[in-house]
Order: structure tokens, then C-alpha cells, then sequence
């Protein structure tokens, strides 16, 4: 495995060659890994690092310590200028964003609690796996600040109502209710949480990297167009996969009934 330090601060990466996995690792767990301007200024670099490598087919995030983050850091955030409050809220949407932009499909393995913005940050990942002892919350509203960067993806993920409960009252919800609303893959003992995330990487894995990358980019660019529109849009995204090299290598091999040998193009 070889890696690499972003400022040897709060945001570490490896990439381990031979799964093809690259891993972004939030690494204060003294301090419960908050997400300040810094901290997402870096997750935000390591993504963009981590996409650039050849080597890496799938993103984990993670997290040192028993907290997987408990949000933004309040402390950088009291008796600031509006300006000053907006350059962290404007880093933080860009910092989801990146998690959805970048090519490769990306896992959050959340270990413990995912709070406010922690909690946006698993929402924002393409897939999650939690321990059974994680839980999540947008508990904003107890201290005067609406979770309303948050609620962006948490409604996405769990839909109305549920996300305005989660939202109005503060409370946590456990992984399981988290699974069971849609906000979570599945949930699996803590012991097991590395080894679930690599056996999920690797089944994704086995696909084209180019198919994947197209099916990812297409997937965010429909989920929000009216039904007519996104039909439009995904049958010229459909088509145009489908004389790529991989498609045709992919399709010929189904039909010889062999394993397909992947180009990349």
C-alpha cells in the first residue's frame, strides 16, 4: 500500500493496489473529526487526488476513532463575519459535490456517529455501510442553526417526511432505521465493517471502470429531471455507452458466454 498526507492534518489517503481501492480517512478522533474549513478544504483535495490515480477503481471514506464525524467545528463559526460564514458553507457544498463528481463510485464505512454535517457527508456518498452501532442526526436545531446544508442530501436520501422529523426534532436515528429509510446500504457488526466494504468494492470492481464512470455521472445527471426529460437525456446516454468498446466487448462476451476483458474506452 503506498501513502500519501495532505498537509499531515486532519485528512488522510492511501490507495492499496491490488483491490484498486483508494481510501480517504478522517483522522482527528481526538476531536471527533469535525469538519471545518480546513478539513473539507482537504477532503476535497484528496477526492480530486485520489480520482486522478489510475490505480484506484472505488473511494472509501472513513474514519479514525469511535466518531465517524460530529459536523462542522463550531468554534471557527461564532462571532464570525457573514462573508466568513458563507466561505464555509460554500467549501462545505463544494465538498459534496466533489463526492458525487469524481468518477469513481465512493463508500462511506461509517463506524460510529454521523452528526449535521457528518451526517450530509455519508448522505452525499454513493453508498453507505454502517456499523450497528452508528447513528445519525441533523441535530442543528437544538442550538439555533437549522440543518439546512445537511437536509439537501438527507431529504434526498430518505425523502420528506422522514428527513423533517430527523430535522425538526434533532433526534438521532439508529443504523438500522437508517437502512430501513434509505439513508444506509445495510448494516453489519463492527468487527465485520472493513471486511463488508471491500467485499461490496470488490463486487463493483468487476464491471468496466468506463461503464461504471458513465453509469455514475448518469445517475446524478437524471435523478432530479422531470420523467420525460431524464428518459430523453439517459436513452442519448444509453446509446452512446452501448458503441463503446466495453459495451460491445461486454455484450459479445455474455453472448459467447465468457468473462469479458475490459479496455477502459
Amino acid at each position: 500500500m503506498s501513502k500519501t498526507q495532505i498537509n499531515e492534518s486532519a485528512v488522510a489517503t492511501s490507495v492499496e493496489e491490488s483491490t484498486g481501492i483508494g481510501f480517504l480517512t478522517l483522522d482527528q478522533p481526538q476531536r471527533r473529526n469535525p469538519l471545518s474549513a480546513q478539513t473539507m478544504s482537504e477532503v476535497t483535495a484528496g477526492l480530486r487526488e485520489l480520482s486522478a490515480d489510475p490505480r484506484v477503481r472505488i473511494v472509501v471514506v472513513r474514519a479514525e476513532g469511535s466518531v465517524f464525524s460530529a459536523g462542522h467545528d463550531l468554534t471557527e463559526m461564532i462571532g464570525r463575519t457573514l462573508d466568513d460564514e458563507r466561505a464555509i458553507f460554500d467549501g462545505c457544498t463544494e465538498m459534496m459535490e466533489t463526492v458525487q463528481q469524481i468518477a469513481q463510485p465512493v463508500i462511506a464505512a461509517v463506524q460510529g456517529p454521523a452528526i449535521a454535517a457528518g451526517c450530509q457527508l455519508a448522505a452525499s456518498c454513493d453508498l453507505v455501510v454502517a456499523a450497528s452501532n452508528a447513528v445519525f442526526g441533523t441535530p442543528g436545531v437544538k442550538i439555533g442553526l437549522f440543518c439546512s446544508t445537511p437536509m439537501v442530501a438527507l431529504s434526498r436520501a430518505v425523502g420528506r417526511k422522514r428527513s423533517m422529523q430527523m430535522l425538526l426534532t434533532g433526534q438521532t436515528i439508529d443504523a438500522e432505521t437508517a437502512a430501513d429509510w434509505g439513508l444506509v446500504n445495510f448494516v453489519v457488526d463492527p468487527a465485520d465493517l472493513d471486511r463488508e466494504v471491500r467485499d461490496l468494492a470488490a463486487k463493483i470492481t468487476t464491471a468496466s471502470p468506463l461503464t461504471v464512470r458513465i453509469g455514475k455521472q448518469a445517475f446524478y445527471q437524471q435523478i432530479d429531471l422531470p420523467q420525460a426529460q431524464a428518459y430523453e437525456a439517459m436513452a442519448e446516454t444509453m446509446a452512446t455507452n452501448a458503441v463503446t468498446c466495453d459495451a460491445q466487448e461486454g455484450m459479445q462476451a455474455f453472448v459467447d458466454k465468457r468473462v469479458p476483458q475490459w479496455q477502459n474506452k
